[in-house]
């Protein structure tokens, strides 16, 4: 399902957006059968609220999508990454990051709260703890942030 090239907004209302189409996805089989994967594009936003916090929008995206997904049934089989075609969120010196079901064991033994991290805007290590950024090095081209949200049939 591809919703746009151009979405905007604060990355973490597009992340809770995103989040509950895939719910939508994972509890009615609508619009699509899984697998299936929810595609966009396009530049948000993050309204910074901390001073302290590391992180760019694709990173805060991810955490919303996260910390959204977290009380999802076990065997929800949800995956997703979101990153910036020129290899730099925000600052930092990762791209975006990447999910999947198994971090959310990783990081309930790592005792990290994604809502603690996602109210301080400190994406970056939230994932970095989790050893899930992707690091590419500057591309050098600005293309567009990509997301992409796979949802797989239950196992």
């Amino acid at each position: 399902m591809i919703l746009s090239d151009s979405i905007e907004g604060e990355a973490r209302d597009i992340g809770l957006m995103h989040t509950a189409m895939a719910v939508h996805c994972v509890n009615t089989q609508q619009p699509f059968l899984p697998p299936m994967v929810i595609l966009s594009g396009g530049e948000t936003t993050v309204t910074v609220t901390s001073d302290s916090g590391k992180g760019g929008r694709n990173c805060e995206f991810l955490l919303s999508v996260f910390a959204s997904l977290q009380n999802q049934p076990a065997n929800t089989e949800i995956y997703a990454l979101a990153c910036d075609t020129d290899g730099i969120d925000g600052v930092e010196d990762n791209a975006g990051a990447w999910l999947t079901p198994e971090l959310y064991g990783k990081a309930e033994k790592l005792n990290l709260n994604p809502r603690h991290y996602l109210d301080s805007n400190n994406s970056y290590e939230f994932f970095n703890a989790l050893d899930a950024l992707i690091v590419t090095q500057p591309t050098r081209t600005n293309v567009n942030d990509f997301r992409a949200i796979l949802i797989l049939p239950e196992p």
